[in-house]
């Protein structure tokens, strides 16, 4: 599904990534860790379009994302939670799911049901109660339930979450972890960075580390 080939990113003159190998296929949690300032971060925004890879290749099923811009990255079916979760902070709980949500693709090998506002609802209860608040008015783990609800409306084949359970309670990462262990059971593909050796091992098929 997703394959990364000698990728090289650089800020500038500084050269953040050193050929870095990793694919996921369909269907599989994979693991990325490292150290904090190792790269895992960029390793995303390469991805995603965020930042343009200096060398190496990016492809999702056979396309060659590399450098694509973020919007063509994200209609070929790569949802994002990003650090930090980065909701739409005045728009309501209902407005940031459907703001940016699209069907999926109609060739694509959907795991499971399409997602909808109703089946996203069904996976975070707490935002049913919620959908006329702000999202200023959430508190992080309520934060952290929209940000994957609103990267799973876009019907993603893989799901990227950078730091997924950072800064929240132990009760709220424990949820997160069980929705993760969910959305596995169900065929979605993940790539997960997160801090939580523990819980990733127990979820994740492979471990990727940059050194």
């Amino acid at each position: 599904m997703l394959r990364i080939e000698g990728l090289e990113t650089c800020y500038g003159d500084s050269q953040v990534l050193f050929g870095l190998d990793l694919h996921i296929a369909p269907g599989e949690v994979v693991t990325l860790l490292g150290r904090n300032g190792m790269g895992k971060t960029t390793t995303v925004r390469s991805i995603m379009g965020l930042v343009r890879p200096r060398a190496g290749r990016i492809t999702f099923d056979g396309r060659d994302l590399t450098g694509r811009p973020a919007y063509v990255v994200a209609r070929a079916g790569i949802g994002l939670v990003p650090e930090g979760r980065q909701i739409f902070p005045n728009l309501t709980v209902y407005e940031n799911l459907v703001a940016t949500a699209r069907p999926p693709a109609a060739n694509a090998d959907a795991a499971g049901p399409p997602w909808t506002l109703e089946r996203v609802l069904e996976l975070f209860p707490p935002l049913r109660e919620r959908l006329a608040r702000t999202g200023t008015q959430l508190s992080g783990g309520e934060q952290q339930m929209l940000a994957i609800g609103r990267a799973l409306m876009t019907n993603p084949r893989l799901l990227i979450l950078d730091e997924a359970t950072e800064g929240l309670a132990p009760l709220v990462r424990s949820e997160i972890w069980r929705t993760l262990a969910t959305l596995k059971a169900a065929g979605q593909a993940i790539l997960v960075i997160d801090k939580n050796l523990t819980a990733l091992t127990r979820l994740a098929d492979r471990h990727t580390i940059i050194e």
